[in-house]
């Protein structure tokens, strides 16, 4: 065990040195032709020549034309002396615009609704009050209103007029040309009910420990998602999502040298990857709107329960599977919620209106099946494999949130813990499942299954979160050796804002699913136990590295296995 350490520790600093250098180095040489950032804020299609060129451009422009004027900000344009200086309380000037504010009130709600004078303005924010009033009385005498205006108030406005022209003057400018700039941007958006939001996983990983570590190689792999969210009401959302990567988990080796079927050490960037080979699919379908106090969540492909339902792992999960939360798909989520998936219905109904025990609270059931889309014989909507939940949410106050949940599934054949993929990926065990042993998996023919889980959260301070939970499987089959139980918990510790605002640092440990004295399986009955630690540590809003270690005991129930170590460096980029 101490060589197999050392090795990690060797190891690890060479792996972090490298996954370093070749982020640094993208970020440092960006290609002006593919700048995706500018296309997706934009939504850019191909209007002319180099069109990322042009949208980027007119991005920075936006950008540096809201900073101008800004005195705390040293790239500032002064395009005055007289920026310099404030306009204090007790000028004449402040004094009139003060008065011209009461009576005409026009600038109510700048800033804050009220007319600040205790304070002194600067020339350009005394300008833009200025120019309210000077609006406000235009649009008086265009009325017919113009009875409303003084002589005396004309006067006072123009000699202001005179005293600020300059400010005026720039302050208009400005205004003329963002409206300008404002409507390219618009002419050349992609949607105006869809945003695109993605996200792009590169991570370096080996696994080490003795014929598992010597049957694996140092990888290099990547997942990329595009999210399209579409809202038709501005209260509902569409996903349709494309996904592409290459990632396969580690294979794991038992003492004799031959391969596991096991999902123990899979990690949330290596699962849903159909083909393995960066081809691109439509991996989530799904519509999520409310009705009435309740929300309705629709799947037409990818479906998961975790999608709707609360799973209570705060700093740990990140929206199924992310590259964000853990490293590891067992501590990202209950393995209860990985029990079917693909197409259906779910509802959430909010228990109480706030204030009490209730006031968070709510009922969650849902409906997904795997072969909702096949009208063959033993599948479609409800006669293929299926998935119901019901659970149970509890939030007491802010800090502690229980749930309690309960799922019943029904297999043909395949595995337990799948989220409803075995039938589209020929049931190969290591591209299907994402969780858990052999044992605690497999359904030699069809058969239900009867699960109950509840999880915890507790948030003692800003900086501090717990969670965990437990799950118990009841699987009646017909296939022989079918009639088994499996049980699986965790419990994990997160810091989040660990030494940087946005960064995480977690540890997690526990059992994976496993089932005990399984006929057909042999007789190991030794616990599989998890731990994890990750320090995800946020370089910008957009891109997070996070280092971490997973190692598993036992593995495939078996304590004469050797301990394997997984080593992973992930770098995340959202855009």
């Amino acid at each position: 065990m101490s060589n197999l350490l050392w090795k990690s520790l060797v190891v690890s600093p060479a792996v972090l040195g490298a996954t370093l250098l070749v982020s640094a180095t993208a970020m440092a040489a960006p290609n002006p032709t593919t700048q995706v950032s500018a296309a997706k804020q934009l939504g850019v299609t191909e209007v002319a020549q180099q069109p990322e060129i042009l949208a980027q451009t007119t991005i920075d422009q936006v950008n540096r034309y809201s900073n101008e004027g800004n005195q705390g900000n040293s790239q500032s344009q002064v395009t005055s002396v007289s920026q310099f200086s404030d306009v204090q309380p007790t000028d004449w000037a402040f004094q009139a615009l003060q008065s011209l504010v009461e009576r005409y009130g026009c600038i109510a709600g700048y800033p804050n609704a009220t007319y600040r004078g205790n304070r002194a303005l600067t020339r350009y924010e005394f300008a833009a009050g200025l120019n309210a009033c000077l609006d406000r009385v235009n649009e008086l005498i265009a009325t017919a209103t113009a009875d409303l205006v003084t002589k005396q108030d004309l006067a006072t406005l123009q000699r202001l007029q005179e005293e600020f022209s300059a400010e005026l003057a720039t302050l208009r400018g400005r205004v003329d040309s963002l409206e300008a700039r404002t409507a390219e941007l618009e002419a050349n958006q992609f949607s105006t009910t869809t945003k695109l939001v993605g996200e792009a996983i590169f991570a370096v990983s080996d696994v080490f420990g003795g014929d598992t570590g010597d049957n694996n190689n140092t990888v290099f792999q990547d997942r990329v998602r595009l999210d399209l969210q579409t809202s038709f009401t501005g209260r509902d959302i569409l996903h349709t999502r494309l996904a592409a990567g290459n990632a396969a988990a580690f294979t794991q080796f038992d003492n004799v040298g031959g391969a596991l079927a096991t999902a123990e050490g899979t990690q949330t960037f290596q699962v849903g990857n159909q083909g393995a080979n960066n081809s691109v699919n439509i991996d989530r379908l799904t519509y999520e709107v409310p009705i009435g106090p309740a929300n309705v969540y629709l799947a037409a492909s990818g479906g998961r329960h975790s999608h709707y339902a609360a799973v209570n792992n705060p700093y740990f999960f990140d929206q199924t599977d992310g590259g964000n939360g853990a490293l590891s798909t067992f501590a990202s989520e209950s393995p209860i919620y990985r029990i079917g998936g693909g197409a259906g219905i779910a509802l959430n109904l909010p228990l109480g209106k706030g204030g009490g025990i209730l006031g968070n609270s709510s009922i969650t059931a849902g409906y997904l099946a795997t072969d909702a889309n096949n009208p063959g014989v033993s599948s479609g909507l409800t006669n293929g494999d299926y998935a119901a939940l019901g659970q149970l949410n509890f939030s007491v106050g802010d800090r502690l949130a229980l749930a309690a949940t309960y799922v019943h599934g029904y297999s043909a054949g395949g595995f337990l813990f799948d989220s409803g993929t075995s039938s589209n990926v020929n049931n190969a065990f290591a591209s299907s499942v994402a969780v858990g042993t052999q044992q605690a998996n497999t359904l030699l023919g069809s058969g239900s299954s009867n699960s109950y889980g509840v999880s915890a959260a507790f948030r003692p301070s800003d900086k501090l979160s717990v969670s965990g939970f437990v799950s118990y499987h009841d699987v009646i089959g017909s296939g022989i050796n079918d009639d088994y139980q499996a049980w699986s918990y965790g419990l994990g510790v997160a810091l989040p804002d660990f030494g940087k605002k946005g960064n995480v640092l977690g540890v997690f440990a526990g059992a994976e699913p496993y089932s005990f004295n399984r006929p057909g399986f042999g007789g190991n009955n030794d616990i599989p136990y998890h731990f994890e630690g990750f320090y995800k540590y946020r370089v910008s809003d957009n891109i997070s590295v996070t280092p971490g270690v997973i190692w598993l005991t036992s593995p495939g129930q078996n304590s004469d296995n050797d301990d394997a170590i997984i080593g992973t460096l992930r770098t995340t980029f959202t855009f």
